[in-house]
């Protein structure tokens, strides 16, 4: 049978007159203990010697069996009564057996079956041990395990049951009760696993989650561990101390954000804020604390629940963001973005304050240069250098930006235009002049890149607000136009832009026209003799590029060359020039005239690659010999970076070439570099020579350049010769040649040939004349 104590040890089953129920004890009759045995049978016979009073006990036991019947059978839960010895039959049990496991309360009262038959495999060790120990013990059987149901499929249950003894304390029954707890269990296990699932989420996330009484304590009532490594504070120590979180609060967020919790809390209504705690080793830490507030049964706030998130990445990144925003990666220095802020800002202060603004274009001269020749790596270097120099050459009210390359903006603010002068430049005008000069000062130490030494200058433009210009466009635009003004002029100056200044619309025309002579080679030659000073004899040219006008000008070498440097396109420039020189000099040998041919490099192309082998291969190959082919070069350009140039120099003599270095006494030779150049001859600049033979200064330096050329084994060359008074002089201080006016300006090749004609000079032997 199915009964369980057949996994109790036998015990003698004697009768009393009472029976106790977990230490209770219920008086009881003869009768109510025949009742026990037989459990309220449906027919009783009333055993022999007892009168017709029985019939009475018997109608009362009857009544009771169907309220008994009436009680048990509709209980949700399983009500057994088991005997406690092996052999002892189950006494009775609920109806709902057949719902619980499949079987009839019949079959499961006579069939010799075990209870452990329909334990599961995996539980039913665990239950008969727990039997056994209720068994041996007479404690009760509480155990929660799983059950095949007769058609197959697992449940639940939930039993209990307690030794019933009568008032001497001997056994009688087993009184149990057995429930189906299936869903309960599964309910569990999901209670379960959402709260290890949350536990997990809450305790990993990287945020602190709080629960607070939402009184005028704020006491916390929980927190969770993410506080100790984020804030390095001990849960137990947060929550005893509820002043603590104030306390770790930066100090310049305690108001705002004490007046955000109390607004959220007084209105009952989520909210969330941003501040600043200071972690116990000293780290700052931004959190954003987002929170909702519980309330009670009576709608009173009760409880705030929150998630403080540490934001501290998150934010350093946004200020990074910000800062790259305003911020020139490279120097630090304030972007364009920034600069056009504070401009504006400025020049609404200058209008409501009657004061004026000042902006300085700066712009370094042949940067690409050393961005061809050293790299880009080096050239960002040179740009970190120059920053610095300009800030320390600039006022510490004054703004420097970088909006990118080699380009500087210089924002001057604040300025009193009063005229120091009556009826003289402005106050303005000239603040902005007097930062120029420092920045041209600042210019004139060597940059050391590398170890190279490089010297190098800056074009500057200035445009001065409101004589100028009225708005920050026209401002920027104008200090723009002034600083390419600056260089066409000449690297290295500052010219302050007026309202007579050119537009910058000239300048995209000329872009656009410059490229299109390039693409059309629509060039020219002039070429200025050569004089050998003491007899008089044109022994050579220089050659310079003209760029003919459509009405039959032409556009000065100055206003076109600075700008084919910049746009890139003067190395097309120079190749066309060297052919053309080998195609003229062809042409004149042709008519019996050999001349030595000079022309200028520019400085852009010293840097180009393989420079000397494109430039020998034309001249080889048209036939000239390569020591009649000067190559001139300023002396600025021998200059930026020495090194190198000697390198190149030394190459071009190799190939035949001769040297020549230009505008010499303009730039910032080391003499001490100067000697080691291969150079033949020293071109001394036309600012030296001009009125020399009544200026004892200009005498006295030039008597100086023509002996420096002879001790170093060079030939002194001078420039801009224009009167008979400097020829002689320049003569007797021996001088060997000379160019200028004095003898021809530049004319076209055919000129030269009538000139050389003119002299009356030997033709080359075998020639047509």
């Amino acid at each position: 049978m199915y009964s369980r104590s057949a996994w109790i040890r036998r015990s003698t089953r004697e009768q009393a007159g009472g029976v106790t129920f977990d230490n209770e004890t219920t008086q009881t009759t003869p009768e109510a203990v025949t009742a026990q045995q037989g459990f309220f049978p449906s027919a009783m016979v009333a055993p022999p010697g007892v009168d017709g009073g029985l019939s009475d006990l018997q109608s009362q036991l009857q009544d009771l069996e169907v309220r008994y019947r009436g009680l048990i059978d509709r209980l949700p839960a399983i009500v057994y009564i088991d005997g406690i010895g092996i052999d002892d039959p189950m006494v009775d049990v609920s109806p709902g057996i057949e719902i619980l496991f499949g079987v009839s309360r019949e079959e499961w009262l006579t069939r010799r079956s075990n209870w452990a038959d329909v334990v599961h495999p995996d539980d039913r060790a665990r239950a008969v041990a727990a039997s056994d120990h209720s068994t041996t013990t007479g404690e009760p059987f509480h155990l929660e395990y799983r059950a095949i149901h007769a058609d197959g499929h697992v449940i639940w249950v939930k039993e209990d049951s307690v030794l019933v003894r009568d008032a001497h304390g001997t056994p009688m029954y087993w009184l149990g009760m057995m429930r189906d707890v299936t869903d309960d269990v599964a309910t569990r296990g999901q209670l379960f696993e959402a709260r290890t699932k949350y536990g997990a989420l809450v305790e990993q996330i990287p945020a602190i989650v709080y629960q607070d009484l939402a009184d005028e304590t704020w006491t916390t009532v929980y927190v969770s561990p993410q506080i100790t490594t984020i804030l390095g504070v001990d849960p137990a120590e947060y929550v005893g101390d509820s002043t603590l979180w104030v306390d770790l609060m930066h100090p310049d967020d305690r108001a705002r954000t004490i007046e955000a919790v109390e607004r959220g809390i007084e209105a009952g209504e989520p909210y969330s804020i941003e501040y600043r705690m200071i972690a116990r080793d000293g780290r700052l830490v931004w959190f954003r604390d987002s929170a909702v507030v519980l309330n009670d049964a009576e709608g009173r706030p009760a409880m705030v629940q929150g998630v403080m998130l540490d934001i501290t990445e998150g934010k350093a990144a946004e200020e990074h963001i910000a800062y790259l925003a305003y911020h020139d990666k490279l120097t630090d220095m304030p972007n364009r973005a920034m600069f056009d802020e504070l401009l504006d800002l400025s020049l609404a202060r200058a209008r409501r304050n009657g004061l004026g603004v000042a902006v300085i274009s700066v712009d370094l001269d042949d940067f690409k240069l050393v961005n061809d020749s050293l790299g880009h790596e080096m050239g960002d270097e040179l740009i970190k250098v120059l920053a610095d120099r300009i800030r320390e050459a600039t006022r510490d009210t004054d703004l420097v930006a970088r909006p990118g390359g080699d380009e500087f903006l210089v924002l001057l603010a604040d300025l009193d235009m009063t005229p120091p002068v009556p009826g003289g430049q402005d106050g303005g005008s000239i603040a902005a002049e007097a930062v120029s000069v420092r920045i041209q000062e600042a210019m004139r130490a060597p940059f050391e890149i590398a170890g190279t030494e490089l010297y190098l200058t800056a074009s500057q433009g200035i445009g001065v607000f409101p004589h100028d210009a009225e708005d920050a466009v026209t401002l920027l635009k104008n200090s723009e136009t002034a600083m390419f003004e600056s260089k066409r002029i000449g690297p290295g100056g500052f010219v302050v832009h007026t309202r007579k200044s050119g537009d910058a619309m000239n300048r995209l025309s000329m872009s656009t026209r410059l490229r299109k002579a390039v693409e059309q080679k629509q060039w020219m030659l002039h070429y200025q003799p050569l004089i050998e000073l003491d007899s008089g004899r044109m022994y050579g040219v220089e050659a310079l590029i003209r760029w003919p006008e459509p009405n039959g000008g032409l556009v000065p070498p100055g206003d076109f060359i600075p700008l084919a440097e910049e746009m890139g396109l003067i190395e097309a420039i120079g190749d066309w020039v060297v052919e053309e020189i080998c195609r003229q000099d062809a042409q004149w040998r042709a008519e019996g005239l050999e001349l030595e041919l000079g022309f200028n490099l520019s400085p852009r192309q010293l840097w180009q690659p393989d420079l000397v082998s494109k430039m020998v291969a034309p001249i080889v190959i048209a036939g000239v010999d390569p020591s009649r082919v000067t190559i001139e070069i300023t002396e600025s350009t021998a200059m930026t970076d020495p090194d190198r140039t000697v390198g190149l120099l030394a190459e071009m003599h190799e190939r035949g070439l001769k040297l020549a270095i230009d505008d010499f006494g303009t730039g910032y030779s080391s003499l001490a570099r100067l000697k080691h150049m291969p150079v033949d001859i020293l071109k001394i600049d036309r600012s030296f020579v001009r009125e020399i033979d009544l200026d004892r200064d200009a005498a006295s330096m030039v008597s100086a350049m023509i002996s420096l050329a002879d001790n170093l084994g060079m030939t002194p060359l001078a420039e801009g010769i224009e009167t008979e008074g400097e020829w002689r002089f320049l003569t007797d201080r021996g001088c060997t040649l000379g160019q200028g006016y004095f003898f021809s300006r530049p004319v076209p090749a055919d000129e030269i040939l009538a000139l050389h004609r003119r002299a009356g000079l030997t033709l080359v032997e075998g020639s047509a004349g």
